[in-house]
């Protein structure tokens, strides 16, 4: 038996075989086999693992999940307090207390390791999603989070069941009486973990989506989902955090929709003087007859108009009688026609150009289209590009931009005034 053993080993130095001489030797035996064991696991395993890991044929997730997320050293602790408790279990069946203390932090310490191993296999999950569009799309860090809070829990109730030596059923039992003290505590987290499961099942928002939320003053991409809040990235590179159950809790706006369509709507409106419409005269009509865009639809709109009046055989020598052409008509025609044969323009979703109520401030006459790019850069410069072209072509057609007079205006009638009375 290993007793005998050990009294013979302390017989041959001339050191008397007492109890605590036999504890002394059992521990020491047991440490050095611990320091033996790590060196082993933590430089020679090591060694070979990261050699392996490192090959070409071998993909950086090994790597990462062995060594970046420390769960071959944390697979290694729990393997040395296995072997410690073995160990302990052998050499010190003499001394219970003494094996009772060494099982006990053993068990703490696979404890404690276990829960980092799992934390660490969640982790390697989690950078896994990342590479898989659809997996991506789910809030699983949220929900990983909150497996994270859950495996804590359970580890601390094992953790005290373990120091006061009784069964973990006990302590649950005893835990259904803190239910309302612990959902309270844990409030803000099973929210946002219930929220971020609706999220994820109504596909509502994912990372990488544009989010504008203004009472929070959230106007960007979301850049992470957790547990408890959603991380957006302002488009001033200010971060802005909103607690996850808001997003359920409130409306948002979600441009997802926008990026995958491939257009973004153009909806913009310039406001003409009421009192620059008028009807074309025929020099007028001639004059635009030269316009490509206006070609076709001059001959076609002067042969209906023409067909029209020539069967109503009506008095055109005054204006109230008769259908004639307008200014402003022939001006949405012709933005109609320019939007259509406009290069950065989705030629597959909704374009017209339309007259909108009149107002004090003249006539809008919106343009609606969707440009053929989602990106901001891009969309702002062809809006502009395409108002840069209507604001200067209005003239054009006898028309006039209503603009509210400014201080310019005013010094110029009173200048008028001046100039006439002098005069």
């Amino acid at each position: 038996m290993w007793v005998d053993t050990i009294t013979q080993w302390l017989e041959a130095l001339s050191i008397a075989p007492t109890a605590m001489t036999h504890l002394i030797v059992a521990v020491g035996l047991i440490a050095i086999i611990a320091i033996f064991t790590h060196l082993i696991l933590h430089r020679l395993f090591r060694s070979v693992l990261e050699k392996f890991a490192g090959e070409k044929n071998t993909q950086r997730v090994l790597r990462r999940a062995l060594f970046d997320k420390n769960l071959f050293k944390h697979l290694s602790f729990i393997i040395q307090a296995l072997i410690i408790q073995a160990q302990a279990q052998h050499w010190l069946l003499d001394n219970p207390t003494v094996l009772m203390l060494i099982n006990s932090v053993a068990q703490l310490w696979i404890l404690l390791f276990s829960v980092l191993v799992f934390f660490a296999l969640l982790d390697v999950l989690l950078e896994l999603s990342y590479r898989s569009r659809v997996m991506k799309e789910l809030p699983l860090r949220g929900i990983f989070q909150g497996l994270k809070l859950t495996a804590v829990i359970l580890a601390i109730v094992l953790a005290i069941s373990i120091m006061v030596g009784k069964s973990p059923v006990i302590l649950f039992s005893g835990l259904g009486a803190m239910t309302a003290v612990l959902l309270l505590v844990f409030k803000d987290p099973l929210m946002g973990l219930v929220a971020g499961i609706q999220l994820s099942a109504n596909k509502m928002l994912s990372v990488g989506d544009w989010l504008e939320m203004n009472r929070y003053g959230a106007d960007g991409a979301v850049i992470d989902i957790n547990l408890t809040t959603v991380k957006v990235q302002n488009w001033d590179n200010t971060i802005t955090t909103i607690p996850t159950y808001a997003l359920i809790s409130d409306s948002f706006k979600n441009w997802r929709g926008m990026q995958e369509s491939g257009g973004r709507r153009i909806m913009r409106s310039i406001h003409i003087d009421v009192s620059s419409v008028h009807f074309l005269s025929q020099e007028e009509i001639e004059r635009l007859h030269k316009a490509n865009l206006l070609t076709d639809y001059l001959a076609q709109r002067q042969n209906e108009i023409e067909a029209y009046n020539e069967q109503s055989d009506l008095d055109l020598s005054i204006p109230l009688n008769g259908r004639r052409l307008t200014n402003l008509g022939t001006f949405r025609a012709y933005l109609n026609n320019f939007i259509r044969n406009h290069p950065k323009i989705h030629h597959q979703m909704i374009m017209m150009v339309r007259q909108l109520e009149p107002t004090s401030d003249g006539i809008p006459i919106q343009i609606y289209a969707f440009t053929n790019t989602t990106g901001w850069v891009e969309y702002e410069a062809i809006q502009a590009d395409i108002f840069d072209h209507v604001i200067a072509i209005v003239p054009e057609f006898g028309l006039r931009l209503h603009q509210t007079p400014t201080s310019y205006d005013v010094r110029q009638i009173k200048l008028n005034i001046n100039e006439t009375a002098s005069s």
